[in-house]
């Protein structure tokens, strides 16, 4: 096809940047360009990404060797981007940023949240932020986008219709809990992730503090919002879920009304609510490789709480399918483009 836009990935043999290659390479309006490594520098991609058998790409090359592309990908640990932007600006038009450098509005939130002063504070303004169900327009108009905390994404969708709706009491607190796989960790395996260690467990490991708590925070634009982490014995998903008050005399009806303006225009948010069978609510298993994220709710009248649930596959709605999602926005293609796949049952 002609006319295709090249997209390069640097950091590309991580787990994100793997599934920007095989999002990539189904894609009616993209095309692979080159793939970077410092590890596997001269390999074929198939070392690394084996499900990517038999499709055509090149082998990984050396960050020296990058060029000019039509859209760069940076897949990165926390805290390189930043420190190359100007470079790699010069090397395509658009650019999306998967880890946290340009995340966050200011640089005070970013030492705030990471520990560290920002060397690009004057790039984060000419970042928008990933979420197109938060933010579409302002991606649609950027050349620069970051990418979105997993764990942040499945909340903010989780609450944004309560927000929205105005039916949220702000002054009362918000508390989320996630629990998550261990494709969050990354591809390096450390001692949390080692397999012997993280097998059977159901872990409490960010009980308080999260990074991701700022990204909710920005989106939603709630102070009053906690959040914690669970590890659990998967490797792909998170399933976010939120404890949040209502305004007095709230009713389910409310809710529905609420939850369906927010979704029903969107096309990758479902709400999953049923009233029988074995998928009543939202399970980050039936997922895996989408880009959907299935939403639920339920309401104690009695006191106003609502319980709001959002799953996801980390990987996917979490991170690379959201990117993918923010390149058809920026360069004018229709949303759904290369995100079409539904997912498999059972898995």
């Amino acid at each position: 096809m002609t006319n295709q836009k090249t997209v390069s990935i640097v950091g590309a043999s991580g787990y994100t940047g793997g599934e920007i290659l095989r999002l990539v390479a189904d894609h009616p309006h993209l095309q692979v360009g080159q793939i970077v490594s410092r590890t596997y520098a001269g390999q074929p991609v198939t070392r690394v990404h084996p499900h990517l058998r038999g499709v055509d790409m090149p082998s990984f090359v050396e960050p020296s060797a990058l060029q000019a592309c039509d859209v760069l990908v940076l897949a990165m640990p926390h805290g390189q981007a930043m420190r190359e932007i100007e470079k790699y600006a010069g090397l395509a038009e658009y650019i999306v940023d998967l880890s946290a450098d340009f995340r966050l509005r200011t640089p005070e939130a970013f030492q705030r949240w990471y520990g560290e002063a920002h060397s690009a504070p004057a790039w984060l303004e000419k970042f928008a932020y990933g979420l197109p169900e938060s933010n579409r327009e302002q991606i649609r108009q950027s050349k620069y986008v970051s990418g979105v905390g997993c764990n942040a994404t499945a909340t903010n969708l989780a609450l944004l219709p309560l927000v929205r709706s105005g039916l949220l009491r702000a002054e009362r607190p918000i508390i989320a809990e996630v629990k998550a796989g261990s494709s969050e960790g990354g591809a390096t395996a450390n001692p949390g992730t080692h397999h012997p260690v993280r097998a059977n467990v159901v872990r409490s490991y960010a009980p308080v503090g999260h990074r991701h708590t700022a990204e909710i925070q920005q989106v939603l634009r709630l102070t009053d919002v906690h959040l914690s982490l669970t590890s659990l014995d998967i490797v792909r998903g998170a399933l976010a879920t939120a404890h949040a008050f209502v305004r007095p005399g709230t009713t389910e009806k409310d809710l529905w009304k609420a939850y369906r303006a927010v979704i029903k225009p969107e096309p990758f948010l479902r709400i999953v609510k049923e009233q029988h069978g074995l998928y009543r609510r939202p399970e980050p298993k039936l997922l895996a490789g989408t880009n959907f994220a299935d939403i639920s709710f339920d309401l104690d009248e009695t006191t106003g709480r609502v319980v709001a649930v959002c799953a996801i596959d980390n990987l996917m709605k979490g991170a690379a399918g959201t990117a993918v999602q923010c390149m058809n926005l920026m360069l004018g293609y229709d949303e759904t483009s290369g995100l079409g796949f539904r997912g498999i049952h059972p898995v």
